[in-house]
């Protein structure tokens, strides 16, 4: 086993509070995520481009503000790795695909602008799956991307590069999105902290699209203070974004501290042992896990959420379907690749072929097969009903409990190469993180303990829409009990 991994990862308010004060400038603070970059990347490969230049021309800027008593932002100082599906000006942004090989976005996303606005220093781009369909960051045209704590292993996925990145010592923070577990799983199996927000609570203009309806830009960290701020500097409304919720509450960290009591508990039976392939590492970590969240003076009981053994199946419609449809505007013509033909039709299918890679394919067609006439009632129309019944569901348990509590991913990281021949074997470990992007509420992953062979193994809250607060609050909880 071949590792990575720093003896010790400091946190991004460490670095604002040492900036801020003059204790370290931020070029400083930069040279040595640059070095640690320098030293690892090339095993690890969490990484597309890796911004030098424009980093320390950045941070200079930052040092030069507080040396003239300017006000500087919550983010200050602090590098932050941007997965490459999130456009950034000038910059190339392919979402890990040759179909947009070097092209430039001429505008930022507007989480990208956000962190520049709050002092963060955008220190590169990260690898991923190809348009973020994937569950091991080995679908990319820029190669796969190794887990920190074993290099033989997958980091997860999509967001595989930016959840190696901080565990690596790349980065403190760093960005990913989510569309059915792709910031969630890949922060469990490489022992890290990461949040999907709620649907519509961070901007997702700019991004370039999956599947509309569930994807959702978040935060990852080292810890869940440090997830929450950068949650804060990243959420709110834009015009922008048609999806964003006007009516927002970002202060997401207020409740961190807080105790327990009175709080409400559900722990989800259905992804808990009853749908197979939950690994036993990762049922006893729950377990331990609800019973610190007792231990700390939650009202903690096991609950029933019927319709998550259908959501798998009911995702792996949607989410390809709403692909086919995105994908559609990569034709040769408007931006990216193109493979010349003898005709219009022949050029799109050129391209379109040598552009795409295999998994992106199979959606594709997946989904488009799932919208053709005849077919839609019986399978796109079927899998929308599956989802409303489960919005119905959690709705329920809701209006009971304040949070559920449910494993992340169904097992630790496995070895490169492991299941990419088995498309069904690798969408399972989505069955955990799936029910809260078909629903668009919140949820967040956070480690809690080890396996048997000797990995990172991390537990999920969800919450209901716009519940952050608490959800930081009892994630907070178990990453005190995890460290004891």
């Amino acid at each position: 086993m071949t590792t990575a991994l720093p003896s010790s990862r400091e946190t991004a308010s460490l670095i604002v509070q040492d900036v801020c004060s003059g204790k370290r400038t931020a070029v400083e603070v930069l040279e040595t995520y640059l070095d640690q970059i320098t030293s690892h990347e090339g095993e690890v490969n969490a990484f597309t481009l890796v911004t030098e230049q424009q980093a320390k021309a950045d941070a200079r800027s930052i040092d030069k503000a507080i040396a003239n008593g300017d006000t500087v932002g919550p983010l200050a100082g602090v590098p932050v790795a941007v997965k490459d599906n999130l456009c950034t000006k000038g910059v190339a942004t392919t979402a890990c695909s040759k179909i947009l090989e070097g092209w430039e976005p001429p505008y930022d996303a507007t989480v990208v602008t956000k962190l520049k606005e709050a002092g963060a220093i955008i220190i590169g781009k990260t690898n991923c799956d190809e348009f973020a369909m994937g569950s091991s960051t080995e679908n990319s045209a820029f190669g796969p991307t190794r887990n920190p704590h074993d290099l033989d292993l997958v980091p997860g996925g999509s967001s595989g590069g930016s959840a190696a990145a901080v565990a690596a010592g790349f980065a403190p923070l760093a960005i990913g999105s989510d569309t059915g577990g792709s910031i969630r799983q890949p922060a469990s199996l490489c022992g890290v902290v990461g949040s999907k927000p709620t649907y519509g609570g961070v901007s997702r203009y700019g991004l370039l699209a999956f599947a509309s309806s569930l994807d959702q830009i978040g935060p990852f960290a080292s810890t869940v203070s440090d997830a929450a701020l950068l949650h804060e500097v990243i959420g709110g409304y834009d015009p922008k974004d048609s999806t964003s919720i006007k009516e927002q509450n970002t202060s997401h960290s207020a409740l961190i501290g807080h105790d327990l009591k009175g709080l409400k508990v559900g722990v989800i039976k259905e992804l808990l042992g009853e749908i197979e392939g939950i690994h036993p590492d990762v049922i006893n970590s729950c377990n331990r896990a609800a019973e610190s969240l007792e231990n700390s003076g939650a009202d903690v009981e096991h609950v029933s959420l019927p319709s998550a053994i259908y959501s798998l199946s009911a995702y792996y419609l949607i989410a390809p379907a709403e692909a086919s449809s995105n994908l559609s505007r990569y034709d040769g013509v408007r931006y990216g690749l193109r493979i010349d033909g003898s005709n219009l039709k022949e050029m799109n299918i050129n391209t379109r072929t040598e552009g795409f890679g295999d998994e992106v394919k199979r959606r594709i067609m997946l989904g488009t097969y799932a919208l053709s006439s005849g077919y839609y009632d019986a399978y796109y129309g079927k899998a929308l009903k599956v989802r409303r019944l489960l919005a119905e569901n959690l709705e329920e348990l809701y209006q009971e409990y304040d949070v559920l509590l449910s494993p992340t991913s169904p097992c630790t990281a496995f070895p490169l190469g492991e299941k990419t021949q088995d498309p069904m074997t690798m969408y399972v470990n989505d069955i955990c993180t799936i029910p809260a992007n078909l629903a668009g509420h919140p949820a967040i992953s956070v480690p809690f303990g080890i396996g048997t062979d000797a990995l990172p193994i991390g537990v999920q809250i969800m919450a209901p829409p716009m519940k952050e607060q608490v959800m930081y609050q009892v994630a907070a909880s178990l990453e005190l009990a995890a460290d004891v």
